[in-house]
């Protein structure tokens, strides 16, 4: 394909029309740089919602108590439905497939003080017992996690996160050392990630305490506020089976009508899942769409400056005819043009792309709704492949053309 005197007529041809070169080239750029962006901030929605769900296994129920709205058995509408651990053991029996269950019950259902010294903030105190592990992954940086002993044995300790640490210690090591919560003594067994979801400097982490503590020292009886299981079948249809088998267990349990929807509160991740799965890939679909959309635009834009270059060398097509060139060299000469306008311009296009969406990722702070925009660099690169071949193709309709002029008529071309 290396043919010196075609790529110097080329180059030739670009020098002396510049202007209509670049304005041809950009409609190209444009189209390969906006495919990349558009693609890049869907993955970045995407990953600002799964990165909401980083800690928390797929395949999990949350149960929260309500208040009923239909009256049963002879019992008023209007009544409380306080969760403890009592439900906790009888869901743990009835639930078949259950893998890990747990109850969660906040130190006065909001934020609680922490102190230590002159040292002090607001975080959320949560009481949980082991299997909390399991449920949702923690990241230890330090020490451990809550065990058995502890929830067995009531004991007063404590598993801070970053922020609550520094807060607390300025730089010493909490391990073994005590805070107060609430006025109370805790020792500090352990200290986790905790990742800021960017929404503002005020946000502050949970802290963990065994859940017997909780509900001893603060007087909470057996309560729990939450019920979080997981199970073994992850499928929709699992999910579903599972979490009306823990309704049922709580409406006897309680006695509500398992038909009424605001006795207890379920959250099913697997359902949440699908589903932001399926908004995100109609997403993805119509960013698809629009970024082909655009790129189609400047193939024809391409194609109709290249019938408009055939139309202005009509006479020198003509005379290059009448010289002994074949209708072969005619249209390669044309598509070559095109290819080459097409690739440079979807090279800058896929540059400049990925540069700005690397520049947003490094520089942009992540959010929960959008959060490292990238781009395959595979899918990239077969986005502009495509567009080369594309361009190709756009040149070829006036290739065509040129290749069908006869000598004698273009030499009487004005």
């Amino acid at each position: 394909m290396f043919d010196a005197e075609k790529w110097a007529e080329i180059f030739d041809t670009i020098s002396k029309n510049k202007l209509r070169t670049v304005l041809t080239g950009f409609s190209v750029f444009w189209g390969i740089f906006m495919l990349i962006i558009l693609l890049g901030t869907g993955k970045g929605l995407s990953n600002g919602f799964s990165y909401n769900f980083r800690n928390t296994a797929k395949n999990t129920i949350d149960i929260w108590g309500g208040q009923t709205t239909k009256p049963w058995q002879g019992l008023a509408v209007d009544r409380e439905i306080q969760l403890d651990t009592r439900d906790v053991e009888a869901m743990r029996t009835a639930i078949p497939g259950l893998e890990h269950i747990t109850g969660n019950l906040r130190v006065w259902r909001g934020r609680s003080q922490l102190s230590r010294g002159k040292n002090y903030g607001n975080f959320t105190i949560s009481g949980v017992t082991p299997e909390f592990t399991e449920l949702q992954d923690q990241q230890i940086l330090q020490g451990r996690f809550i065990n058995e002993v502890d929830q067995i044995r009531t004991r007063k300790v404590i598993v801070l996160a970053e922020d609550s640490r520094d807060a607390l210690f300025k730089g010493e090591d909490p391990i073994d050392q005590w805070v107060q919560v609430n006025n109370i003594p805790f020792q500090v067994v352990g200290v986790y990630r905790f990742e800021s979801s960017g929404r503002g400097m005020n946000q502050n982490s949970q802290v963990f305490i065994p859940l017997s503590v909780v509900q001893r020292v603060f007087n909470a009886q057996q309560s729990v506020d939450k019920i979080t299981f997981s199970f073994l079948d992850g499928s929709i249809q699992g999910s579903e089976q599972a979490a009306q088998r823990a309704v049922a267990v709580l409406a006897s349990r309680h006695r509500f009508d398992p038909t009424d929807e605001r006795a207890v509160y379920v959250n099913n991740n697997v359902e949440n899942a699908e589903v932001f799965g399926k908004i995100f890939g109609g997403i993805n679909a119509f960013l698809w769409i629009i970024g082909i959309g655009t790129i189609v635009a400047g193939i024809v834009g391409v194609s109709n400056i290249m019938l408009i270059v055939v139309k202005e060398r009509t006479r020198e097509i003509g005379i290059r005819k009448a010289l002994g060139a074949t209708p072969a060299d005619v249209v390669a000469q044309v598509i070559m043009e095109a290819v080459f306008v097409s690739a440079v311009a979807g090279y800058f296009g896929l540059v400049c792309g990925v540069g700005l969406l690397e520049f947003i990722s490094s520089n942009v702070p992540g959010t929960e709704m959008f959060r490292d925009p990238t781009i395959d660099i595979g899918v990239a690169l077969w986005a502009t492949a495509v567009l080369v071949v594309a361009g190709a193709l756009a040149g070829l309709i006036p290739a065509r053309r040129a290749a069908a002029i006869r000598p004698i008529e273009a030499l009487r071309d004005e």
